[in-house]
């Protein structure tokens, strides 16, 4: 009976080790190519399964094809730049604005904004609101990467060019266990990469109610000093806060804060959505 012994056969002899190493490491590298291959075969065929069993939707008419579909993307009620308060944000409150006056401001114990400048991308309308609760509640979070799109051709260039690190407002863990996911650190990285600035954690999880539920008192109340910097945390010169909505601005004012407090001499904000 014939046997086989691999230190008698040319290839595999002490002679030629090298070369052995060398046949050992390209099939090894075949190997992980080909298994490399199997693995995105694979994601593509369960992907294709899930899209035939739930095809993808749009968020606001949803017709089959694309989490935002071209006409309701058109169809958004996008805030003109030239009418917004430059201030606050606010849709018509360029020349008389009714939400950052000093008046209202009183009401907060602030004479000015604790932010320098917010811009939002649409109005809070059915169809915004559709979208965010589709993200956030539904779990469809291929959505934020197509409102950081929209909110990236927002941002004003004079504050690009200052390098700003884009600061995500974080979730309450109520909010994060109930949703699995974070969704205003998934926003932040998505606006990050649009723009090409830098993204880093820098206010802790705030301890607070539901914003959903509470009337305008309630939610400044509600986010009154709630944001803090994590120990430790700093943040260059400048700082873009960014967050989904903006509705009476507490949550802004509190992480503009926060923020300030990090090291930021200049914090601005842009949010996809402003409540009117």
């Amino acid at each position: 009976m014939m046997t086989w012994n691999a230190a008698e056969t040319p290839l595999y002899g002490a002679d030629n080790a090298p070369e052995a190493q060398r046949l050992a490491k390209r099939t090894a590298g075949m190997q992980e190519r080909v298994l490399h291959v199997a693995a995105a075969y694979g994601r593509g065929a369960a992907e294709a399964l899930a899209e035939t069993l739930w095809p993808t939707r749009c968020a606001v008419c949803d017709k089959p094809g694309e989490v935002l579909c071209d006409r309701c993307r058109l169809n958004l009620s996008y805030i003109d730049w030239w009418r917004a308060c430059p201030r606050c944000g606010a849709p018509y409150g360029f020349a008389q604005c009714t939400e950052c006056n000093a008046v209202t401001l009183s009401a907060l114990g602030r004479a000015e904004p604790a932010h320098d400048g917010c811009v939002s991308a649409v109005a809070y309308d059915d169809a915004a609101a559709r979208i965010v609760r589709t993200w956030k509640d539904a779990g469809e979070r291929r959505l934020a990467r197509t409102m950081a799109l929209i909110m990236a051709r927002t941002v004003p260039p004079a504050w690009l060019a200052e390098n700003p690190m884009v600061v995500g407002v974080p979730a309450t863990s109520a909010a994060r266990r109930r949703r699995g996911f974070d969704h205003g650190d998934d926003l932040a990285r998505e606006v990050a990469a649009q723009l090409s600035l830098s993204v880093a954690p820098v206010l802790a999880r705030p301890r607070s109610r539901d914003q959903r539920t509470l009337a305008r008192r309630g939610r400044l109340e509600n986010m009154d000093g709630r944001l803090r910097p994590l120990p430790g945390a700093s943040v260059p010169t400048a700082a873009l806060v960014v967050d989904d909505v903006c509705t009476t601005g507490a949550t802004l004012f509190s992480a503009a804060d926060a923020v300030r407090e990090a090291g930021a001499s200049h914090v601005r904000c842009l949010t996809f959505a402003r409540v009117w």
